[in-house]
């Protein structure tokens, strides 16, 4: 289990809408004198709550506007196999998420690209790194809810003051 408490998910959830937020700004939101919040950010980032703080770019602006869903099958399940896959995938930039999965689908990806074109020559690397057995692509059409906030309230239920 964690050891966070109210305040340590509140710090967590203001970051999380604000990761530019000084320390002062943070105390102000969270009820809690700099020096504390201070030291509770630092203890979160220690401790690895906080795992780093990023700026999301706008995709549509820069030119990255079409999100495919890559279901991936494969004949190979040992160990090794699985390292140089893993690999190979992670070192493709268009990867976004890639997550090995249960059921039907050995892995699961989420990538960004530029168009169809943009699709086929990912789509071309990705094959030349394994032997797989199917691979199916699914293109989102549109993005109803999109966010990298974590549901913190879904924790914070029963927490020491």
């Amino acid at each position: 289990m964690n050891s966070l408490d109210k305040f340590d998910c509140a710090i967590l959830a203001a970051l999380q809408a604000d990761a530019t937020l000084s320390i002062s700004g943070l105390s102000d939101k969270v009820g809690l004198s700099s020096t504390p919040c201070w030291k509770r950010v630092k203890r979160l980032e220690e401790e690895g709550y906080i795992e780093s703080r990023v700026t999301i770019v706008n995709r549509q602006k820069v030119g990255l506007p079409v999100t495919v869903f890559v279901s991936v099958r494969t004949p190979e399940h040992d160990e090794k196999w699985l390292e140089r896959f893993a690999a190979a995938v992670v070192a493709l930039p268009e990867v976004l998420e890639f997550h090995r999965m249960s059921g039907d689908v050995d892995y699961l990806l989420k990538v960004a690209t530029t168009d169809i074109a943009g699709y086929d020559r990912f789509y071309k690397k990705l094959i030349k790194t394994a032997q797989l057995s199917g691979v199916s692509s699914a293109f989102s059409m549109e993005q109803i809810k999109c966010t990298t906030a974590l549901p913190l309230e879904l924790i914070a239920h029963g927490l020491p003051a």
